[in-house]
């Protein structure tokens, strides 16, 4: 199942970003593209959702869902078989008795709903403004050639010479290591394992 995204069509014309109705699919195809780089980033959905997750747990006890806040477990089993004595505490899995009686790896299966209720406000403007470079570069060229990789730092027209520039960025949808970074700290993080004595 796709995630909706992030921000919408009407959150970009509330930011200022004018678009005739015959761009309107377009831009809806970028907010989702935008949404979902930013949600690799972060590392979790953002938005509330349910997920059903699969992962393997040791003799620990405590087992870290990803994607805060969780909200509500409605599932757990290991290695297939239905489990209930664990408690809900922080974002974690507790079970007392550790997900592995014999110290072998168990198939911890969860479904939870987990994710903010609301997308905060710079997320949205993060996603819409993503969203409008790749249109304006959609715009550059009438024939969509402006979507292309052409970071040009020089040109020179006798005997046609060009330099392409060399930030390693592709598209306006590939975000810097440092937004990575910091959206990765604010959200993310994956599955963990906490042992305790």
């Amino acid at each position: 199942m796709a995630l909706a995204p992030l921000a919408t069509v009407t959150d970009a014309q509330n930011l200022g970003l004018v678009v005739p109705t015959e761009e309107i699919p377009l831009l809806e195809a970028y907010l989702a593209a935008a949404s979902a780089a930013v949600r690799d980033a972060a590392g979790a959905p953002i938005g509330q959702t349910t997920s059903t997750i699969t992962v393997e747990a040791e003799a620990t006890q405590s087992l870290h869902l990803p994607g805060p806040p969780v909200t509500s477990v409605s599932s757990v089993t290991v290695d297939g078989a239905p489990v209930t004595d664990y408690r809900l505490t922080s974002g974690t899995l507790w079970r007392a008795g550790g997900w592995s009686s014999d110290g072998t790896p168990r198939r911890v299966q969860v479904t939870y709903t987990h994710g903010l209720p609301e997308v905060p406000s710079d997320i949205v403007m993060l996603v819409c403004r993503i969203a409008a470079a790749t249109l304006l570069a959609w715009r550059a060229e009438t024939d969509g050639s402006g979507l292309a990789a052409t970071d040009i730092r020089q040109e020179r027209i006798g005997d046609y010479s060009v330099t392409y520039g060399g930030d390693g960025r592709i598209t306006e949808l590939e975000l810097s290591d440092r937004l990575t970074r910091r959206l990765a700290r604010r959200f993310g993080g994956g599955v963990g394992l906490v042992r305790s004595r």
